[in-house]
């Protein structure tokens, strides 16, 4: 018995080292310890490997204990790094292109139950109501405790016009939630643009895609007709805006900044981590072969002063953008403080169609903050008051998750503003028992959009003082 384990064990050893080679371990270790494999923790996995070939309960395969000690190993290291089988990294490559299927919430794992990070704009869930920080705990029947993330993101997909119901934890609501949320092939509209007076525009961005740069030129430049050129002020709204391309960011930012001027940087332990990504059209086509779409945008978008708003639900690209702006004095920074997701995850593809999403390095402003669990903390703090106290209570951010990428820079972190706590709720009546539990949606741009007067206000203060 005890030679039929250890014959397993040895063939789990080989395909575990086949696997390390397969994935290029020796060519990304550092070099003082390409040749120390770690022997004995290797034995120890081929050990357990055998155990479960010949002692568990049914019968596994290989490859899924295979596939299954890579999934475990690299959610182990942060809440983002993660293994994409065939359908998941199929659905990735449409995801960017602005199309694919599912519910519309971008979503982290948090003590083996699914956090929201953000939902995106316009998509089922966030028409239902699904909000920023809420805790999933069921989907339909099906308890969150022990799934993967990836497996619960399975279960939350499926065919369009099905609904599934989720269980929702939201604080400081005093029992669960249950939210209808219909699937649909989301088509997500990434910008969103319109005069909110005359001559101050405003352009909503909803998630950085394939081609929101090109779409941003292209609202930019109508707006400016609608103005007959007269423009006094600009709005950038990325509240909500989970992130996207890196491409996407770099073209947003080259819009209002400077030819050549740093948008980000990155460190990391490879020489391929290691980027400058300027205001350059190099830098945001990236080899597309496409034209460059901002060579002919009005240079007053240079000039024309402007507020950027975010809020916790801005993260990755969007921090980027409001980092860079900034940084480089072109803009007012406004609403409160962001998700913080500064690190970059790069898709290496291995065999059958699948690929490993892995971290690999820090995003960087212009000035050398790192983003990376810290955010970018608003030029002006605003909240809206009707939905302060709420936002608060389950405001979710990247330090928050388990397993966080730290920043990299312990200045930073410890210079990082500490989390304001929840107010205390009011005294509920009981007959609106049931109306409070009712998921309210913040729409952004409307004429009700507190943090939106408030970016208003401001550029009309500053177009006075211009004037003076």
């Amino acid at each position: 018995m005890r030679s039929r384990i250890e014959k397993i064990g040895l063939i789990g050893l080989g395909l575990v080292a086949g696997v390390l080679i397969s994935m290029h371990f020796a060519a990304i270790a550092e070099k003082d310890s390409v040749n120390a494999l770690p022997v004995e923790e290797l034995h120890s996995f081929a050990e357990v490997f055998g155990r479960i070939k010949s002692d568990y309960v049914e019968p596994v395969s290989d490859k899924k204990l295979i596939t299954e000690a890579i999934s475990g190993m690299l959610s182990g290291l942060d809440p983002h790094s993660t293994y994409l089988d065939a359908e998941s990294f199929k659905e990735l490559q449409v995801g960017t292109q602005g199309e694919f299927g599912g519910l519309g919430i971008e979503v982290g794992m948090e003590d083996g139950l699914v956090k929201v990070i953000s939902p995106i704009e316009d998509t089922p869930a966030y028409i239902a109501g699904i909000k920023s920080g809420d805790l999933i705990i069921k989907l339909d029947d099906t308890l969150v405790k022990g799934l993967t993330l990836n497996d619960a993101v399975k279960k939350m997909r499926g065919k369009p016009g099905s609904n599934i119901v989720l269980t929702v934890l939201r604080k400081p609501e005093p029992r669960p939630l249950l939210i209808t949320v219909t699937r649909a092939v989301i088509k997500v509209q990434s910008v969103k643009s319109k005069l909110v007076d005359p001559g101050y525009a405003y352009a909503r961005i909803t998630q950085f895609q394939e081609h929101t740069g090109e779409n941003l030129s292209t609202a930019l430049e109508n707006m400016l007709k609608q103005s007959k050129g007269e423009l006094k002020g600009m709005i950038l709204d990325l509240r909500n805006n989970p992130g996207g391309l890196l491409t996407g960011s770099v073209a947003v930012s080259a819009a209002f900044l400077p030819k050549d001027a740093l948008v980000v940087y990155t460190e990391g332990r490879t020489e391929d981590a290691k980027m400058r990504l300027n205001a350059t059209p190099q830098d945001y086509l990236r080899g597309t072969g496409k034209s460059d779409f901002l060579k002919n945008l009005s240079p007053i978008y240079k000039t024309v002063p402007m507020v950027v708003l975010i809020n916790g639900g801005s993260a990755s690209a969007s921090e980027i953008v409001s980092g860079a702006l900034q940084d480089h004095k072109r803009a007012v920074i406004m609403g409160t403080q962001s998700f913080g997701k500064g690190s970059v995850q790069t898709i290496l593809p291995l065999g059958n169609n699948t690929a490993i999403k892995l971290t690999t390095a820090r995003y960087f402003t212009p000035g050398g903050r790192s983003i990376q669990a810290t955010g970018i903390v608003p030029d002006i703090i605003s909240e809206d008051p009707a939905t302060a106290s709420q936002d608060n209570a389950f405001r979710l951010r990247e330090a928050d998750l388990e397993r966080h990428l730290s920043n990299g820079n312990k200045k930073e972190e410890a210079d990082t503003p500490a989390k304001p706590a929840a107010p205390k709720a009011a005294p509920k009546n009981k007959d609106k028992d049931e109306e409070s539990t009712k998921p309210q949606i913040t729409e952004f741009g409307s004429k009700n959009d507190y943090q939106l007067n408030q970016a208003l206000n401001l550029l009309k203060g500053m177009h006075i003082l211009q004037g003076k």
